[in-house]
């Protein structure tokens, strides 16, 4: 069989975003596969190019092979997709249920657009000469999250609970977050990892960085605002965090590839002879309205220099390290990338958030991205004393 799209779609050969399936028929003890993604179909990769390391359950197995190897199967999958396909490799995506694409080695999440960083500034340092703190404009601030709590789109997240510290109080109480927000973020797959003891210059991100997904950093900012002073985020952030099933090949997005707003003299690890952002429009809808609009062009920091920042002290990365850049905000009213910046109040129980995003390539086809799909559910029942699995049935 065939699988006919047009020139405009943003998922057609231009893009082959990679994901992980099950078909309906597959048996509970079957490991999932990887497909791509032409039009409204999947493509089974396994079968069609007749390699096992595309049913190993992740993208990891593939993506430790590196860029080379990347390369030659994008290559192969383009020209093998224009062509008549065997119609057992070939699934409507409506009938899938698309899983979690890669294992998630370690998670960094950075602070990287000067619009969010400087909203937020004016928010919580009203009387500060500057919005930004001292350092921002020196490096990508960043905090490490938990890997174990990010899920894939489709995932339900359950209020947290923790403790916060109420307007007007001078002692904390312990409950579920009454501030509980969102974050648009994009977020980028490490393919293939450095030692211990090295570091990742920013010419040769292009060695690891296989795609980028998605992604909203679900924050409790009550929680938040009480824990993280000294050290940063922490139980506000550690609860779940959102990927979309597709992730993107960095390849597919050579063409959206834009200068980053003029960046002050940096430090040498951080140079750039041509510090490169991409050109993508991202949406945050709660409840199926679309609240805003934010442009990832207007992040200050590259992709490149945040994972050499990463690097810098010689810490080591992991094939299925994610990072992610941070609330993107753009300078204009509809551009804010979280609740709190748009000062309308904050999710309740039952309400849906979906992200969703395209790329502008020069030649003015699109690459899309698909969503970030999350429904907030009501807090487990705190109840001194009893284990967790005792509250779940309170």
């Amino acid at each position: 069989m065939r699988i006919e799209v047009s020139r405009d779609d943003p998922f057609g050969l231009h893009n082959l975003p990679y994901g992980v399936y099950r078909s309906p028929d597959d048996q509970r003890d079957v490991a999932p596969r990887v497909g791509v993604r032409l039009g409204e179909h999947v493509v089974d990769v396994g079968l069609l190019l007749g390699d096992d390391v595309f049913a190993t359950g992740s993208l990891n197995a593939f993506m430790a092979q590196g860029p080379a190897r990347w390369a030659s199967v994008r290559g192969a999958l383009t020209e093998a997709l224009a062509g008549d396909l065997p119609e057992a490799s070939v699934h409507r995506l409506a009938e899938v249920t698309l899983q979690l694409p890669f294992e998630v080695a370690d998670y960094v999440d950075f602070y990287a657009s000067e619009h969010h960083a400087s909203n937020l500034g004016r928010l919580f340092r009203p009387d500060a000469p500057d919005p930004l703190t001292p350092n921002w404009k020196h490096l990508p601030i960043g905090y490490h999250g938990r890997s174990a709590s990010i899920v894939v789109s489709g995932t339900d997240v359950v209020r947290p609970c923790g403790q916060r510290l109420p307007p007007g109080a001078s002692a904390p109480v312990v409950g579920p977050s009454v501030r509980l927000d969102v974050e648009v973020e994009l977020g980028f797959v490490v393919g293939t990892g450095s030692p211990l003891g090295s570091r990742i210059a920013t010419a040769d991100a292009g060695d690891h960085l296989f795609g980028a997904v998605l992604f909203n950093d679900w924050s409790a900012r009550d929680i938040q605002a009480w824990e993280y002073v000294p050290l940063g985020p922490f139980l506000g952030k550690s609860f779940a965090s959102t990927v979309s099933p597709w992730v993107v090949p960095m390849a597919a997005l050579e063409g959206a590839r834009v200068p980053v707003p003029g960046q002050e003299p940096v430090v040498p690890y951080l140079a750039m002879e041509e510090p490169w952002g991409l050109d993508i429009d991202l949406a945050l809808a709660v409840n199926g309205e679309v609240v805003s609009r934010p442009p990832y062009a207007a992040t200050y920091w590259s992709p490149a220099q945040m994972l050499a920042h990463l690097t810098v002290n010689g810490a080591p990365t992991r094939t299925g390290d994610l990072f992610a850049s941070g609330t993107v905000s753009g300078p204009a009213a509809g551009q804010q990338g979280s609740l709190i910046e748009i000062g309308e109040g904050f999710l309740q129980d039952g309400d849906e958030v979906v992200i969703s995003g395209e790329a502008r390539l020069a030649d003015g086809r699109r690459v899309g991205f698909g969503e970030a799909v999350g429904r907030v559910v009501p807090a487990l029942p705190m109840v001194e004393g009893q284990r967790e699995e005792e509250q779940a049935d309170v």
